[in-house]
């Protein structure tokens, strides 16, 4: 067990670097670089997951507010969308990124919906959205900028 990775983790992680740059594998310490490496890929994942809580949050807000709650779809409804933008720019980046992680959005996408249902009805006031308990939106229609829930399919 390495005490520097414990005590300095930016110097372990320097010292890992530059022992596997000269080729010196028996002095890596391997059982935290693999819990290093699982980490990274779990952090690739849940910025996915978390991007897309807030993609979704925010659709289900301009959803919800086109069709039941106008006065706040005039007053919020720009910012949102601008959030829906922002966010769909960034899961873009994320998804060239790591295009591995493009298997996971259909799945990801549904549960970042559980958690925006709440998010969402909490920052309308409500107590529960007049929503499906599923994503009605596919998930590419999801990541589509040109996308808008309140919007009549063309």
């Amino acid at each position: 067990m390495s005490i520097r990775y414990e005590t300095d983790w930016y110097a372990w992680v320097h010292e890992q670097a530059a022992r596997l740059a000269a080729g010196d594998f028996a002095a890596l310490d391997l059982d935290h670089l693999v819990e290093e490496l699982e980490l990274m890929a779990d952090s690739a994942r849940g910025e996915l997951v978390n991007r897309l809580i807030v993609l979704l949050t925010h659709l289900l807000k301009l959803h919800v507010a086109h069709q039941h709650l106008p006065s706040d779809y005039q007053r919020a409804g720009r910012g949102w969308r601008l959030t829906c933008s922002t966010q769909r720019r960034r899961l873009a980046l994320v998804l060239r990124r790591n295009p591995s992680l493009r298997r996971f959005v259909s799945t990801d996408v549904q549960d970042a919906y559980d958690v925006a249902l709440l998010e969402a009805a909490q920052a309308l006031g409500l107590e529960a959205l007049p929503m499906p308990p599923t994503c009605p939106w596919k998930p590419e229609d999801v990541l589509d900028a040109d996308f808008w829930p309140e919007e009549p399919p063309a």
